[in-house]
């Protein structure tokens, strides 16, 4: 029995994206709209005024327009800027809309992001501190 076949009819994205296989040492995304024909200049300037961070890190930074649809990565990569480009063709980001607000998410997160859902899972496990019973 073929996958479309298994899942009524739909067909689900079996990939990972390369947005989640770029080694960082963080992901920050920038919430609210921002504007798609930004540069990579554009976006390092915006990564360094508005939110103060330096673009020049291992980070992976990313930026989502107002149709949700697709998104920008800028990613440093030791010897110059990384522009990632992803538009989706159905479907829509569940993209956090605070403006003017960077958040620092996980890898779990980011995946969550990439495959349409929202990155605040209220029903997900989170990590705990180990307790000792004596």
């Amino acid at each position: 029995m073929r996958q479309a076949e298994k899942n009524g009819g739909r067909r689900y994205a079996t990939r990972r994206s390369i947005l989640s296989e770029i080694a960082t040492e963080s992901v920050y995304i920038a919430c609210g709209y921002t504007d798609m024909r930004r540069s990579i200049d554009g976006l390092a300037a915006m990564v360094q005024q508005v939110f103060k961070l330096d673009p020049c890190t291992q980070s992976l930074f990313l930026f989502c327009g107002k149709r949700s649809d697709r998104i920008k990565g800028l990613f440093w990569e030791g010897d110059g800027f990384v522009l990632l480009y992803k538009r989706l063709e159905g479907g829509r980001f569940q993209w956090p809309r605070k403006e003017t607000e960077v958040r620092m998410i996980t890898d779990r997160q980011l995946n969550w992001l990439l495959e349409g859902l929202s990155i605040d899972q209220p029903k997900a496990l989170v990590s705990v501190e180990p307790k000792w019973m004596v």
